[in-house]
């Protein structure tokens, strides 16, 4: 079983910051910003793709009312909502989470940076991406 089937069966603790039938939020172990939270499915899917629709909707759903009540509770300037979807994305547990991470400044121990690639014909990328 994995660690965060673990912490849904009680099997090890978690800081619960929300529970409800389909739907865990906790805190994150590395508290990478104060108040920094994964929401989770009950049901495992390894990932965001595997996951169905219903499953997806109902942790958007949480992550948007955690969002808003993070930002205001905590203080926090801003938010991140981070999915890691597969190994080479940097997912590290096979269990679909969603990280919510407070943002107090520009200096917060998380960087996401979007270097410049080499430049796309994005209607050869828009043929691949919808298959048309």
């Amino acid at each position: 079983m994995c660690v965060f089937c673990e912490i849904i069966a009680g099997n090890i603790p978690g800081s619960k910051v929300y529970e409800d039938d389909d739907v865990l939020a906790i805190l994150d172990l590395s508290q990478v910003t104060r108040g920094h939270t994964l929401v989770m499915p009950k049901k495992h899917y390894a990932n965001l793709i595997e996951a169905d629709e219903e499953t997806a909707v109902k942790c958007m759903k949480v992550i948007h009312r955690l969002s808003a009540q993070l930002v205001k509770n905590t203080g926090a300037s801003g938010l991140n909502v981070l999915n890691n979807c597969g190994a080479v994305a940097g997912q590290s547990v096979e269990h679909l989470h969603f990280h919510l991470i407070p943002r107090y400044s520009e200096n917060d121990a998380i960087s996401i940076v979007f270097n410049e690639s080499e430049k796309q014909d994005l209607n050869e990328v828009l043929h691949q991406v919808t298959g048309k």
